[in-house]
């Protein structure tokens, strides 16, 4: 059994900090179990254009409200506490939080922690073996 707090990952390398968001990364692929889980802090009037093109991502939020649209569609979907969006389809997205909204995520396959995002918002696919 794994038990591990937000405290004792944040200010480590498992907490990654942007200007636009602060991912503390909960579960890694070193753990073995297929998946990566973070808590992810979007802060508010920023802009995010992401695209797992190597990853599924599943993100539940649990505090604030912004917005998600889909780039390749144009659908905007709002968020709040309680939403889950699950990229199933490796989409092009853009996340435009108007307050600060936190949020859980899981990516499989699972990051390493070494990942970061290219020109195109994409998290290359990274192994513990590589």
């Amino acid at each position: 059994m794994l038990v591990r707090t937000l405290d004792e990952i944040t200010d480590t390398d498992a907490d990654i900090k942007t200007e636009n968001w602060r991912s503390k990364r909960i579960i890694l692929a070193k753990e073995g179990v297929g998946f990566s889980v973070h808590e992810t802090t979007l802060y508010a009037g920023t802009v995010n254009d992401f695209w797992y093109a190597n990853h599924i991502e599943a993100v539940f939020i649990t505090s604030g409200e912004g917005e998600i649209e889909d780039l390749a569609t144009g659908e905007v979907h709002q968020l709040k506490p309680g939403t889950l969006y699950l990229l199933n389809d490796h989409d092009k997205h853009q996340v435009r939080p108007k307050t600060e909204i936190k949020c859980v995520c899981v990516f499989n396959p699972p990051v390493t922690g070494r990942e970061v995002h290219d020109e195109n918002g994409v998290y290359p696919l990274v192994t513990e073996d590589s």
